[in-house]
């Protein structure tokens, strides 16, 4: 799943990520928490318990959990006799005002950095059960509660000039999102070479990448093609530093998906991040909370926003475009355009992509009816009927989450790019976001 303002607290991770001997060969991480410093076992102990906590809320909601691969036997425990969630609610809490008082001992900087993220994790699961009770929250204060940041979104009107700019690349008559769509059409992937192409936009995503992150010795991910749901790509992260990435061919893919999949389920997105958190927090630190991942919490911000972000920094500038153009076009045996039109309607679209969090708030807070929301997906993001549709449904299923691909990206651009560093730079911060615990705040604190 998928897309600032400042600089955080810089501090260098320590330990040794654990060697294949010291995983067992199911890839399931192995935690040691009796290697920790006695001073650290309160919040080792915290941890152990938002582990439980988040198995056995996961009970009650499909999807909630996004990733585990802690022990086995913490899973079947949890899930063998999860507490209702009027229990889990109190225990929520009760947990949440266990972590004050640890975290008043703590001087360390990156022990009260991991104390934040359990805190900001703590309030974002206590919001999920309020809502899986029936509580409803207006869209800003929802998304703030769960993702760690209050979204100020532009009205529809503020597009208007960027509708324009593509008007200007997509003459002729009828409807604009249908002439836009009809241009597009001659650049879909055919089916019989979407896996040669998605893989080499992948291998290229990866060796982009591994330039300037290391990887875990062994990892790997495996291509699988889906229908019937409401998103395009996914990513299952399955421990071991191994994921299974997902294609949804519900409707045609276009080749402007390849390297955005590539780099947003992979490298440096999904894939990487979920790697380098199991191999510097989980190995490294012992740091049993990272071996899960709650899909609504304030990780998912820092998740989709570097993978929506991750394909400009693998690809900056023409490199895009030359990578499609001269590698990935006739491997798609896509006819090579005279022009650069393509590229320049396709950036001329991303302008508008803000505009799905405008139309998201307006629809879950109530001021306007799906019928309207599907209208103006087709007008501002300028899909189809059936992609419109979809990408209300996404809305519908996921809700404020939609806030982590615009907004997050931005805030991820933001933070990597201040000061115009250089491209090492750039990447070394990117690992940073990745590697480290890392909050929406700390991406906007100077």
């Amino acid at each position: 799943m998928k897309r600032a303002l400042a600089l955080f607290l810089v501090l260098m991770l320590t330990g040794c990520a654990a060697t294949k001997a010291e995983r067992p060969a199911t890839g399931v991480a192995s935690i040691d928490v009796r290697r920790a410093p006695v001073s650290s076992q309160a919040m080792n102990d915290i941890a152990a318990a938002y582990v439980t906590l988040s198995l056995e809320i996961g009970t009650h909601e499909d999807g909630y959990i996004d990733a585990y691969y802690g022990p086995a036997d913490v899973k079947a425990a949890a899930e063998a006799a999860p507490r209702d969630k009027a229990a889990l609610l109190a225990a929520t809490r009760a947990l949440a005002a266990r972590l004050e008082l640890a975290v008043r001992r703590r001087s360390d900087p990156m022990e009260r950095r991991r104390a934040a993220f359990l805190r900001a994790q703590l309030r974002a699961a206590e919001t999920r059960l309020l809502m899986m009770q029936g509580t409803h929250f207006a869209f800003a204060d929802e998304a703030e509660r769960l993702f760690g940041v209050r979204p100020v979104l532009k009205p529809l009107a503020s597009y208007d000039g960027d509708l324009i700019q593509v008007e200007a690349l997509a003459p002729g008559d009828g409807p604009l999102a249908a002439r836009v769509e009809a241009y597009l059409d001659h650049f879909i992937i055919p089916k019989d070479r979407l896996r040669q192409t998605l893989d080499a936009a992948i291998a290229r995503c990866r060796g982009r990448s591994m330039a300037h992150i290391p990887m875990p010795e062994g990892e790997s991910f495996r291509l699988e093609f889906v229908t019937g749901k409401s998103w395009s790509g996914y990513n299952y992260y399955q421990g071991g530093y191994h994921s299974l990435i997902q294609a949804n061919t519900d409707l045609p893919i276009p080749l402007s998906h390849a390297l955005t999949l590539g780099c947003h389920e992979g490298y440096p997105g999904h894939h990487l991040l979920n790697m380098k958190l199991e191999e510097q927090l989980v190995n490294g630190r012992g740091w049993a909370e990272y071996s899960i991942y709650p899909l609504y919490s304030p990780q998912s911000l820092i998740a989709e926003g570097s993978a929506s972000y991750g394909v400009d920094l693998a690809f900056p500038g023409a490199s895009r475009a030359d990578t499609e153009r001269d590698i990935l076009m006739p491997i798609a045996e896509i006819t090579t355009p005279s022009d650069d039109r393509y590229w320049q309607l396709l950036k001329a679209i991303d302008a508008l992509s803000g505009a799905r969090l405008t139309i998201a708030q307006q629809y879950l807070d109530g001021a306007i009816d799906r019928a309207a929301a599907v209208a103006l997906t087709q007008k501002y993001l300028l899909m189809s009927p059936g992609r419109a549709d979809r990408s209300v449904r996404f809305t519908e299923q996921y809700r404020s989450y939609v806030i982590n691909y615009g907004l997050g990206e931005a805030m991820v651009r933001g933070y990597v790019e201040r000061g115009n560093p250089d491209r090492d730079e750039m990447w070394r911060r990117m690992a940073k976001i990745i590697g480290e615990p890392t909050l929406p705040a700390d991406l906007l604190r100077r």
